[in-house]
């Protein structure tokens, strides 16, 4: 497991430095370094490293690490493989609160993180509710979340007709882009994703008890809806502190749990860093190629993950025929 993860690190540095070398305006690697080291300070090179790209780069990292984990946590309590922030409409109700919040307020503030959290867990508990009353097939759940999400993006761009004023791009905001970030920004988020990170890495053990049923969980001691709630909990402040900053990034937590199965195991105390660690690299890649493929235009990394996550999303759904259970 260590060399796993020690693989992972080193690809993400790698991801990194690369996030802060290319773009628009490529830049030398000795130049970045020395910025880094805090020399040349007066320098253009100086100012776009350190105010536009690390910014850009600590976004996309906390991104793909708070996306790909809700993503693990959401397919293992809903014992569902579709699952994700982004299928069963966990990003829309967040994405709603947020513009709700900035309707309400005149700029950007730690609310506005709440505000998304409390709409990705009214959305999780309410998705997660319509299935138990239905019944917990993955059709239902996803079914689900689709009828939920288009009301809720209905409700988002309803807010922006109503009040022009709020100061968020919608296209790239429903799209999910990570240009024209600041510290000041990523400073709430950032606190509250690593912190979710963290306490749901003491839940691997319990996630892995809960894959192997309710009732066997009960029988090993698990307060199985105690347990379930606070996981609920925690991919919610991943999904939504994720969604205040980049909008509605998709597929980042449906595509990464999956390849890192393959790849890793089922066992949720390796699934989760190793998802959290990919999720990040793949977030990175999409934001680089999308700064670099059409230069000096800019597509969002939204575009990019809509592109890949689509046809993987249809492939996962024809592979895994009827509505049985999934343990993860």
């Amino acid at each position: 497991m260590r060399k796993k993860i020690a693989i992972l690190v080193l690809l993400l540095i790698l991801c990194m430095f690369a996030g802060i070398l290319l773009g628009s305006v490529p830049l030398s690697p000795i130049s970045v370094l020395t910025c880094l080291a805090g020399y040349d300070k007066d320098s253009t090179t100086y100012i776009l490293v350190n105010t536009v790209r690390l910014p850009r780069v600590a976004g996309a990292c906390l991104a793909g690490m708070g996306l790909a984990a809700a993503g693990v946590i959401l397919q293992s309590v809903m014992n569902n493989s579709l699952a994700s922030p982004n299928t069963i409409g966990v990003n829309s109700g967040a994405g709603f609160a947020v513009m709700l919040s900035l309707m309400l307020g005149d700029s950007y503030t730690s609310a506005v993180p709440v505000a998304a959290f409390a709409g990705a867990l009214a959305t999780t508990l309410t998705i997660f509710a319509l299935a138990y009353m239905a019944d917990s097939s993955r059709t239902t759940i996803i079914l689900a979340g689709i009828t939920v999400s288009s009301f809720l993006n209905a409700g988002i761009n309803t807010i922006k007709l109503l009040d022009t004023d709020i100061t968020v791009n919608l296209t790239t905001f429903l799209i999910g882009s990570l240009s024209g970030l600041t510290f000041d920004n990523l400073k709430f988020p950032a606190a509250a994703i690593v912190a979710a990170l963290l306490a749901s890495f003491l839940f691997a053990r319990a996630i892995n008890v809960l894959s192997l049923g309710d009732d066997i969980a009960r029988s090993l001691g698990l307060h199985v809806t105690l347990v379930r709630l606070i996981l609920l909990i925690l991919s919610s402040i991943l999904s939504g502190c994720v969604v205040s900053y980049a909008g509605l990034l998709s597929f980042v937590g449906l595509i990464v749990p999956h390849i890192c199965r393959r790849l890793f195991g089922n066992d949720t105390r390796c699934l989760l860093p190793c998802s959290a660690l990919l999720g990040a690299c793949f977030v990175l890649i999409c934001d680089i190629l999308g700064r670099i493929l059409f230069a000096p235009f800019e597509l969002p990394a939204g575009v990019l993950m809509s592109f890949i996550g689509g046809p993987f999303f249809l492939y996962l759904l024809f592979k895994k025929k009827g509505g049985r259970r999934v343990n993860a």
